[in-house]
């Protein structure tokens, strides 16, 4: 074994501070080779070196320690591995995150001009729903869910349009609203009888309707723009907000090309009339 080394050596060697070892040292995840047990001076080998430069990736890469540890122990090369991707994973989804922040970020200092907004007559209709109140943490597992009773129960052939929804406002306001994801049928349609299931017949709607361009993380921006378009132009009626998923995450994995139309219920004015 080679001579051993002080920590300041060592840490020169490394490019890891003496307080950074000391601390490894402290967690277990990099012992020194001696110890001095009156004075406490701690040595190191040469050996250590790659161990060190390894520890020092792995931390580059925001692994905790307790998981460096495991890694830097065991010799099973499908445990470190499944460590290393399962973090890699997380880094990537917390990536995707800041790149949306701050794209968002980026259009409300940059401002789009005015929305695209159409006045619509959604005319009476009847559905297939799934329908819960739910909290607004929990609307996306419920979304998922729902969407697997609806598809066992409504066949492709029955559905006359795309997937939609209607969200109360108290969802977004108090943190828990009515929720209901719907497929449009004929009146007469035969909806096979999977529990959770209702046939609603549902009134005609005037709606005030923006299409959201792209993933859903950044659709606040454009419930904000339509909201701000709706309050200098129209009354608003009710308290039910309408999505229609005309392309989603199942049609294409490409989140740019998804297309999100939101309804506000309105009062339509004679002079904005579209008739």
């Amino acid at each position: 074994m080679s001579s051993a080394m002080t920590i300041g050596d060592f840490a020169a060697l490394t490019h890891l501070s003496i307080r950074t070892l000391r601390h490894y040292h402290q967690a277990g995840v990099l012992e020194p080779a001696e110890v001095d047990a009156s004075s406490g001076y701690r040595r190191y080998t040469h050996e250590q070196i790659a161990t060190a430069r390894v520890i020092h990736r792995l931390r580059e890469l925001d692994l905790p320690l307790p998981q460096v540890k495991t890694v830097m122990a065991t010799d099973d090369p499908a445990q470190r591995s499944s460590i290393i991707a399962e973090h890699l994973q997380r880094l990537e989804a917390e990536l995707a995150r800041t790149r949306s922040t701050v794209t968002a970020l980026h259009r409300l200092l940059q401002p789009d001009p005015d929305p695209v907004v159409e006045l619509r007559t959604l005319p009476s209709r009847s559905v297939a729903a799934v329908r819960a109140t739910v909290d607004h943490d929990d609307v996306l597992d419920w979304y998922d869910a729902a969407v697997a009773v609806l598809d066992a129960a409504v066949e492709p052939a029955s559905r006359r349009g795309p997937l939609s929804g209607r969200y109360a406002n108290a969802l977004f306001a108090d943190g828990t609203g009515s929720v209901s994801l719907e497929y449009t049928v004929d009146h007469d349609a035969r909806v096979n009888p999977v529990a959770g299931v209702e046939v609603l017949d549902l009134p005609a709607v005037e709606l005030a309707v923006v299409v959201h361009e792209g993933d859903h993380g950044t659709i606040d921006e454009s419930y904000a723009r339509l909201g701000s378009w709706v309050g200098e132009h129209v009354l608003t009626i009710g308290d039910v907000v309408h999505e229609t998923y005309l392309v989603g995450p199942r049609d294409t994995s490409e989140p740019t090309a998804w297309r999100t139309e939101i309804g506000w219920p309105v009062l339509r004015l004679s002079s904005l009339s579209t008739d």
